[in-house]
């Protein structure tokens, strides 16, 4: 088993010291990355399988994306949306265009997307569906994520997201994911929109039943509901489609998009939406100080342009089919289930004989990053240009981490059978 040099074990004690405890990071100290590859201040390198939860899909250090980054910081990097850029307008028209929507209001963090969706929502509702004021209802799925404000978290069925945030804003109401008539069941004259994740990913990767977007999409259309998904981790590629809603050939009434779209090198979201959603936001209702900054559209728009020219969405189909393939064959006591879609896979563990933050710690110590969710499962989410090989590599590492642990279950099994008072019959 590896230790901790001293070097890292000063850098972890100093961050701990001065950083808020709200993370428990695994104990790698990162100093440089490319592509797939992440390395610490040891020089030892990490195959790296989060990708920061798909903020990195293009990999680590992009060479078009740091160019694009550097070419525009060196022109003019932040301005506000009080005046017109040059690199605005063709950032928004592709996103437009990508996404079959009409306008789109950009912002920072994926959590300032959602909480821009959820005010679009409630102004549609009150302006054009004709909720009386104040009574407006969003519909969230149980166990979503959605982010970490105030408001998102009212909307949260997660008891540690919300734990002594109160109070809360009200105007949520809540079904279960993948189940159509749950989500009948939860919409009133009062929903002006239904917020939802096509696939689960702070859940533990969860993809719903085959038919149950575009069935979702055909109940908000007659209940003349929104229909909005989340697709800040699902999206631009991700899947293996630009979008996972794609993959039941749908349109959406609006889309969150964020993290992939930075590029991996600075925070980038956006809410896109139909015209008549988008037209409820007159000049002053709502704005975001970096949200569309020259900077962000410069990179924003070069991300899109790397995931159409190197082939990202084909890739992300291809290579996650083989993912999902080899971690399906692994015939293992300590798997319940292995879920996912394109590069993005959950390995859902059996609490009672191992603990999925074990596995990702010893992972780590095997030089792979992952990271596990709920305690249960571990996610891979690689960067979309991850090599075959490395794939395999890092896939054959977690196949050897869980021999390891099944041998400790086994052995722990056998002294307690040991260790068991004999009963005579």
């Amino acid at each position: 088993m590896n230790r901790p040099t001293r070097q890292t074990a000063v850098a972890i004690r100093r961050e701990r010291r001065y950083a808020a405890p709200n993370y428990r990071p695994i104990e790698v100290v990162l100093e440089r990355g490319r592509g797939e590859w992440l390395t610490d201040i040891d020089g030892r390198r990490y195959l790296d399988l989060m990708s920061a939860y798909s903020a990195v899909s293009h990999g680590h250090a992009h060479p078009r994306l740091v160019a694009a980054l550097t070419r525009q910081a060196q022109r003019v990097a932040v301005t506000s949306r009080a005046y017109h850029t040059d690199t605005l307008g063709p950032f928004l028209e592709r996103l437009t265009r990508l996404t079959g929507l009409d306008q789109a209001l950009p912002s920072s963090g994926g959590a300032e997307a959602v909480e821009t969706a959820i005010k679009a929502a409630r102004r549609w509702g009150y302006r054009v569906k004709g909720i009386p004021s104040g009574a407006a209802e969003i519909v969230m799925a149980r166990g979503n994520f959605h982010g970490r404000s105030t408001t998102i978290i009212s909307g949260s069925t997660e008891a540690d997201y919300r734990a002594d945030f109160g109070p809360f804003t009200p105007g949520f109401r809540h079904f279960d994911f993948g189940d159509i008539a749950s989500l009948a069941g939860a919409i009133t004259d009062a929903t002006c929109a239904v917020l939802i994740e096509p696939i689960q990913g702070e859940a533990g990767i969860v993809v719903p039943p085959e038919g149950f977007l575009r069935a979702a999409r055909a109940l908000c259309t007659e209940r003349r509901v929104l229909l909005i998904v989340d697709e800040i981790q699902s999206g631009l590629g991700r899947t293996g489609r630009w979008f996972a809603y794609q993959h039941e050939g749908i349109l959406p009434d609006g889309v969150i998009l964020g993290k992939a779209l930075g590029g991996g090198l600075l925070p980038v979201s956006c809410f896109v939406a139909s015209a008549d959603v988008m037209a409820q936001l007159e000049p002053g209702s709502h704005g975001s100080t970096f949200g569309g900054n020259p900077l962000a559209a410069a990179v924003g728009l070069e991300a899109l342009a790397v995931i159409e020219d190197e082939g990202l969405v084909g890739r992300s189909a291809e290579l996650g089919a083989h993912l999902l393939a080899r971690l399906g064959a692994i015939d293992s006591p300590l798997i319940r289930a292995v879920r996912g879609r394109g590069l993005w896979a959950g390995v859902d563990l059996d609490p009672a004989r191992v603990s999925a933050r074990a596995v990702v710690d010893r992972l780590a110590q095997r030089g792979v990053l992952s990271k596990d969710t709920h305690g249960t499962v571990i996610r891979f989410a690689p960067p979309l240009v991850i090599e075959r090989a490395a794939l395999d590599w890092g896939i054959d590492q977690f196949i050897e981490t869980l021999r390891e642990f099944e041998a400790r279950a086994g052995a722990a099994g056998d002294a307690e059978e040991r260790d068991a008072p004999m009963v005579l019959a």
